[in-house]
């Protein structure tokens, strides 16, 4: 057994309690009042349920010959080092999970993981749904990959063969970007009107074949607001928001740091959308807060290629958004916990999220009291590089508890 005495992070306040958590089974055993004896006392810290990222690309599939950005050894480490104690992963592989015998063979590599793994079904040109219950995703246009489609009318064609299923869409639209491909930058060759209109034929296709739909790293107030509307209207939508699309906007870009913030879909937007997106999210218009971790190597990003990793940093931007944005604890444990553990619940044995027993012994312990500035040194994804290197967060990442086990320790480390 592992208990823990603190100030635990719940549904609608934060209250001082101990929690026991079952080593053998890692799930809680019992919450009750502190009582002044357990292995760990913490003073000021906060205890979250372990923090979810639904939106990741660990990169390792059957073929390995992407091993060298990041595998799910590797991905479970910057996970770990971020707060993260789950994730759910993309299936955009040079060999995509896609059918039984494919997806089979990618789940047999998650087993090295030290956090739980759902991985994520392709929806292709040709493919079908999968006899066990999964999770989908589909790209509406081409991004970083194979798996894509080609026109609307392609993709319609297939996802009616998915009727009532869970599946996520990379929203942007393929004959706008095709429209657009010469423009002079990559923000204007993927303009904002490529994903409103893109999210648009997402809730039409959510809304005719039943489907339990969410919209992945949105990136403008037109787009939530039309998932906004589609939702009180009834359809099962829900939408996910990257860190990149909430902390840097257009104003931020110069010719040093283009290749480093580009991204799909790219940071296009002024401070007032990015304003507007942090204030639907503190809100809880905006479901998830999701990384898009995509560890691309510095030598692909001079040359550009899309994507950026932030999984080691995933609990500092959490810092941030309280610090600077004002985020209460219960709203962070909303976006970061809660909400994402009611999707990842629907695809894993174990449930996530909450603060009760019988729920996974998985935390996030943060301490807002202690400054910390991302070094490369302390980074553990592959690729070895991050958009918030060299930056100074007011709070850390100081414990992250995996099924009952410490496997992040910076507050006993400290105190030896």
């Amino acid at each position: 057994m592992l208990s823990i005495e603190g100030n635990i992070v719940k549904e609608n306040n934060v209250e001082r309690g101990r929690i026991e958590i079952d080593i053998a089974s890692g799930l809680i055993s019992k919450i009750t009042e502190t009582t002044g004896v357990a292995d760990i006392i913490l003073k000021e810290e906060l205890i979250f349920p372990g923090f979810i990222d639904l939106h990741v690309h660990a990169r390792e599939c059957s073929d390995h010959t992407q091993d060298y950005k990041e595998d799910f050894k590797t991905v479970s480490e910057a996970s770990i080092n971020g707060g993260v104690t789950a994730i759910a992963e993309m299936p955009n592989n040079p060999t995509p999970p896609i059918d039984e015998e494919s997806y089979e063979a990618k789940k047999k590599l998650t087993e090295k993981s030290l956090v739980e793994v759902v991985l994520y079904a392709g929806i292709g040109p040709h493919t079908s749904k999968l006899s066990r219950k999964v999770p989908y995703k589909a790209f509406m246009g081409p991004s970083v990959g194979d798996l894509f489609f080609h026109s609307n009318e392609e993709l319609e064609e297939v996802i009616k063969n998915y009727e009532g299923e869970n599946i996520s869409f990379h929203c942007e639209d393929p004959i706008l970007l095709e429209e657009n491909k010469n423009a002079d930058t990559h923000e204007t060759k993927r303009p904002k009107e490529a994903e409103i209109k893109a999210v648009d034929f997402a809730i039409y296709l959510i809304q005719k074949y039943n489907l339990k739909g969410k919209v992945c790293h949105a990136s403008t107030l037109e787009s939530i607001q039309k998932i906004i509307k589609a939702r009180e209207a009834g359809v099962n939508i829900s939408a996910e928001i990257t860190p990149h699309h909430l902390f840097f906007d257009v104003s931020m870009i110069n010719d040093t740091n283009r290749k480093w913030l580009q991204i799909n879909p790219p940071i296009r937007q002024g401070a007032e959308n990015r304003l507007a997106l942090i204030q639907l999210l503190k809100e809880g218009k905006i479901d998830y807060l999701a990384t898009d971790h995509a560890p691309h190597t510095i030598e692909e990003k001079e040359k550009g290629t899309s994507g950026m990793p932030h999984l080691d940093t995933y609990g500092y931007f959490v810092v941030w958004l309280m610090k600077e944005h004002n985020f209460t604890p219960m709203e962070i444990a909303r976006v970061c916990s809660t909400n994402p553990a009611n999707f990842l619940n629907e695809f894993s044995t174990s449930k996530y999220g909450k603060m009760e027993v019988d729920f996974m012994g998985s935390f996030t312990i943060i301490d807002l009291q202690k400054k910390y500035t991302v070094k490369k040194e302390d980074l553990k994804t592959k690729c070895l590089w991050s958009p918030f290197e060299d930056m100074t967060f007011d709070g850390d990442v100081v414990m992250t508890i995996i099924r009952g086990k410490i496997l992040k320790d910076k507050i006993q480390k400290n105190a030896k």
